[in-house]
C-alpha cells in the first residue's frame, strides 16, 4: 500500500530520493572544503608511513607503502626520506645499503633502514603535486570570489612541463635506472658550458637539475589542477536540484534559502 504526504507536507515513503538530494546540494555548495579535507588526508598517509616505521608500527607503515604503490613508483632515489642522516640517497647510496641492483622493481621495494632513516611513501615528484594542490585549493578558497576560474587551455599550458620532464624520465630510465640520459643530463652540460658543480647536472639527489624539475613541474600542475572548472560543474548541478526542488515546493535546505546564488 502506498503512502501520501500529509497536510503537513512530510515525505512519503516513495520519494526517498528527495533526501539524498539535500545531502548531494549540501556537499554541491561545500565541496571545496569537502574535497580539500579528502586532500589533505590522501597528502598526510605518505608522510605517515615513515613515522610509523620509526616508531617500530610496521605492519601499519607497509600497508600505506602498498596503498601508495599502485600509485607511485616509489623509486628510492627519488623519494624523501625520514629520521634518517639525509633528506635524500642517491643510487649508489641506496645500492651500497641494500642491492646492487638497477631493476626499477627490486629497488622500489627498498624502505629504508635505522640508519638512513624511513622513505615516504611516494617520491618527490608525488609530494609536490599533491602537496601543490593542497595548497593551491586552500588559496582558492579564499580568493574564488575575485579570481577567474583557470581555463583548460591555461591548465594544459602549465602542465606541458611535466609531461615533458616526466616523458623523458621515462625514456631515459628504458636504458636502465642510472643509465639513460637523463641520469648524466650530458646535453644539459654543454648546453651551459658545465657552469656548475657536477652534482648539478647527475643524478636525482636534492638540489640536482633532476630533482629541481620534478619540484617545479609538479608545482605548476598542482597549482593549476582547474577548481574553477570543477566548481563550475558543482554549480551547474547544484542549480539544477535548487530548481527541482523549488518546483516541488521545498523552498528550504537545511534552514538555507534554495534560491541562494551559489
Amino acid at each position: 500500500m502506498s503512502e501520501t504526504a500529509n497536510p503537513a507536507g512530510m515525505i512519503h515513503r516513495g520519494k526517498p530520493s528527495f533526501f539524498m538530494k539535500r545531502i548531494v546540494l549540501l556537499l554541491a555548495r561545500h565541496w571545496l572544503a569537502f574535497v580539500t579535507v579528502l586532500i589533505a588526508i590522501w597528502v598526510g598517509l605518505p608522510w605517515l608511513a615513515p613515522v610509523m616505521m620509526h616508531w617500530g608500527w610496521t605492519s601499519a607503515a607497509k600497508i600505506i607503502y602498498i596503498i601508495y604503490s599502485f600509485q607511485c613508483h616509489q623509486l628510492p632515489e627519488r623519494s624523501f626520506f625520514l629520521f634518517g642522516r639525509q633528506a635524500m640517497y642517491s643510487l649508489a647510496e641506496i645500492q651500497a645499503a641494500w642491492q646492487k641492483t638497477n631493476d626499477p622493481f627490486i629497488l622500489r621495494q627498498f624502505i629504508g633502514t635505522p640508519e638512513m632513516g624511513w622513505k615516504v611513501a611516494w617520491s618527490d615528484r608525488m609530494v609536490s603535486m599533491y602537496t601543490s594542490i593542497l595548497l593551491a585549493g586552500l588559496l582558492y578558497g579564499l580568493v574564488r570570489k575575485q579570481t577567474k576560474p583557470v581555463s583548460l587551455g591555461n591548465f594544459a599550458i602549465l602542465l606541458l612541463p611535466m609531461v615533458i620532464d616526466g616523458g623523458t624520465h621515462t625514456i631515459s630510465d628504458l636504458a636502465g635506472i642510472g643509465q639513460g640520459f637523463r641520469d648524466t643530463n650530458l646535453w644539459l652540460q654543454i648546453l651551459t658550458n658545465n657552469a656548475f658543480p657536477i652534482t648539478f647536472y647527475q643524478g636525482d639527489a636534492l638540489g640536482s637539475f633532476n630533482s629541481w624539475m620534478r619540484l617545479i613541474t609538479g608545482m605548476l600542475f598542482g597549482s593549476s589542477r582547474g577548481q574553477g572548472f570543477i566548481s563550475s560543474c558543482h554549480r551547474k548541478v547544484a542549480q539544477g536540484l535548487i530548481k527541482e526542488l523549488n518546483s516541488a515546493g521545498k523552498p528550504q535546505i537545511f534552514g538555507l534559502q534554495t534560491k541562494m546564488v551559489l
